[in-house]
């Protein structure tokens, strides 16, 4: 696992150096709008703690950390409309490392909603 860069642009987003459009934000748990949407509905929801990726996260954040960032996604996707209760659907997304071509050293998740994303990954 590469070590967490306490310098990457979510770590400074969450000290408050970089601004955001704030979706939600709880305890452990902050929610925006990605600033180069590729959907209708684009929000990174992303744990305060120091992970580096999903495994990171799961394997190594504390029980409420989990359960009050797991709820912080039902809430978003309710809040923009995107849940199966109001809207048609979204997709999550969590990259990993190179091989899933995960840009910023901290684990976020994409949520995308508000029109069909299409196939999950094209046929090579």
């Amino acid at each position: 696992m590469p070590a967490y860069d306490p310098n990457n642009i979510f770590a400074r987003i969450l000290r408050g150096e970089i601004p955001n459009k704030t979706v939600l934000e709880t305890e452990h748990t902050l929610a925006f709008h990605d600033i180069m949407p590729k959907a209708p509905v684009h929000v990174l929801v992303i744990p305060k703690g120091a992970y580096v990726s999903y495994d990171d996260f799961a394997a190594n954040a504390s029980e409420a950390e989990i359960v009050d960032f797991t709820r912080a996604v039902a809430q978003v996707t309710r809040e923009l409309g995107v849940d199966l209760d109001q809207g048609q659907g979204f997709r999550a997304i969590a990259n990993a490392g190179e091989h899933g071509v995960q840009e910023v050293p901290h684990f976020h998740m994409h949520i995308l909603g508000g029109r069909n994303i299409g196939r999950m990954v094209n046929p090579a």
